[in-house]
């Protein structure tokens, strides 16, 4: 799958602006503050009907205007493909396949798989849980409709069975029967969501060590470990077990909505024991795997997103993963990059087919 054409208009600082792309890699340098990243936010967007950096979409529009267009132009599967996205203050966000537009914009997603490396992802180390359990949910979510589903129908159930624990609290009462009527609920749907996310890590795990160690040179050894509850088994059990903490606590102590990731690194939690440049390894090998699990289940080459990642990286590590994401494997990929230069001089070294786009002052420039 290739991005062709992408427009913009009126979209964050951007008042207009049509781009003819390459189909392998595009590099979009400058300094910072002149819309780089806007550009891949641009790209997300047409892929997941919504901004990775701002889920309010009106604050999306430019400042000085009521509305922003996105379009993009794409070759999927040896057919043109034209998406549309078009939001106008105060009124319904229209999207469009080919000119027909969705009902329902959760069926557009996984039509243009994409995966996106940021500085953001620093958060999936450093802050709680949801996060990991949200990225182990975005990535099945993009080749399994019926796990979102599931997700929302599991989700309900522990809120509607957190509801019940405080009816119980305040009215100083217990009915067994309408517990069990969530309890059933969360337990049918809660395994199949375990089940989906062990198997999705089994698979996950030795692609990203591979990875890894590309990045690395071998220098060190990686771990991704799935935590949850479930493992200790008799799921409908552990919910009895837990009613008496549960009441006193006034929500659901047990069940996949506390599952987690642990990362290591030679054994020990990457959080407290790798620096900044392994931290951004990891998480760089982890999205990798990433992309490579879905190409091998969707059957199509998702769209690579590089922000910002080179920061903190030694020159040996990025052209390690330049040389690495222009396999056949890998389809196309776009780079926001604060340093022309050493971008130009990787690109000319390891004779990699692309396209450098300096970005300055509201406008995209092709410099070779």
């Amino acid at each position: 799958m290739v991005l062709k054409e992408l427009s913009v208009v009126n979209f964050k600082n951007f008042k207009g602006i049509e781009v003819a792309l390459n189909p392998k890699i595009n590099c979009f340098v400058g300094n910072n503050g002149q819309g780089k990243t806007t550009l891949l936010d641009a790209i997300y967007y047409l892929s997941f009907c919504k901004s990775f950096l701002n889920s309010i979409d009106t604050q999306n529009v430019n400042m000085e205007e009521s509305f922003f267009v996105l379009q993009g132009e794409y070759e999927r599967e040896e057919k043109t493909e034209r998406v549309y996205c078009g939001l106008k203050k105060g009124q319904k966000k229209v999207f469009k396949r080919n000119k027909k537009e969705y009902e329902k914009l959760a069926d557009h997603i996984g039509m243009f798989p994409l995966v996106i490396i940021s500085p953001s992802d620093s958060n999936l180390i450093t802050l709680g849980s949801d996060l990991r359990r949200k990225f182990l949910d975005g990535i099945i979510s993009q080749f399994d409709h019926p796990y979102l589903e599931t997700l929302l129908i599991y989700n309900k159930a522990i809120t509607q069975r957190n509801a019940l624990l405080k009816y119980f609290s305040r009215q100083r009462t217990f009915n067994q029967d309408q517990l069990d009527v969530w309890d059933d609920q969360v337990v049918k749907y809660g395994n199949v969501l375990y089940e989906k996310r062990k198997q999705l890590i089994e698979q996950l795990t030795p692609v990203f060590q591979r990875y890894y160690q590309q990045i690395s040179g071998g220098k060190e050894q990686v771990e991704l470990v799935y935590q949850s509850q479930l493992e200790n088994g008799d799921f409908a059990g552990q919910l009895k077990q837990a009613y008496k903490e549960d009441s006193r606590r006034l929500f659901s102590t047990v069940g996949i909505h506390k599952d987690d990731l642990v990362f290591k690194l030679s054994g020990g939690q990457i959080k407290k024991f790798g620096s900044q440049g392994q931290q951004k390894s990891y998480l760089i090998a982890l999205k990798l795997a990433q992309l490579e699990f879905l190409k091998s289940t969707v059957g199509i080459n998702p769209i690579l997103l590089l922000d910002d990642v080179f920061d903190k990286l030694d020159e040996e590590r990025v052209s390690h993963i330049l040389e690495m994401v222009n396999g056949n494997q890998f389809g196309q990929i776009f780079i926001s990059d604060t340093h022309p230069k050493r971008i130009e001089e990787i690109l000319s070294q390891l004779e990699l087919e692309s396209s450098v786009f300096e970005v300055n002052n509201k406008e995209v420039v092709l410099r070779s």
